[in-house]
């Protein structure tokens, strides 16, 4: 990673999408240790509505977990890129949709209690289809279901993955079909 890293972190592994640094820390007895800090860039998370009443998702062998998730598209922001950018990037690669509009709806912390990557929601809409330009390691299918069908899968246990059952329902706030 590029940035640099804080006082009392130092780099201990450097990978292709993260790095591992010790942290040092002070507890509340006073006396010092070290923590894991996984380093990120940070991440988009995408809700693409094709109309008004469907949304495209995306399954994706999530090789981790050992199994297929449906997810709202997502993607690592790259070096240089400031979330913004990396929007209607990953949107195109992974759905092959072009949006007319890409709004900004929320920004959290995925897990920060070990890691530093930061998640930025974005609502994409007016979408025009195009070809998909999946990364060589990615095992995606995009697939359109109803708005109300998605919602059901966040609330059913279908849809397991965090960012897209934060994503559809901070969504669902501001979408009524």
């Amino acid at each position: 990673m590029s940035d640099p890293l804080p006082p009392g972190r130092r780099l201990i592994y450097q990978g292709r999408k993260i790095d591992l640094a010790l942290q040092e820390v002070q507890l509340a007895d006073g006396s010092k240790a070290e923590r894991e800090v996984v380093v990120h860039r940070g991440a988009v998370a995408l809700v693409p509505m094709v109309d008004a009443d469907h949304v495209c998702l995306v399954k994706n062998d999530r090789y981790a977990v050992e199994t297929t998730l449906l997810e709202v598209p997502a993607g690592t922001i790259d070096p240089g890129e400031s979330p913004d950018q990396t929007a209607p990037r990953e949107l195109s690669e992974e759905t092959g949709y072009r949006a007319g509009k890409i709004s900004r709806i929320a920004e959290w912390f995925v897990s920060p209690g070990v890691m530093t990557e930061r998640m930025y929601l974005y609502l994409c809409e007016d979408l025009t289809p195009g070809p998909t330009q999946h990364q060589p390691d990615e095992r995606l299918e995009p697939v359109v279901v109803a708005w109300s069908e998605a919602l059901e899968m966040v609330r059913d246990g279908r849809i397991v993955d965090a960012k897209s059952m934060l994503a559809i329902l901070l969504c669902a706030r501001l979408h009524r079909p």
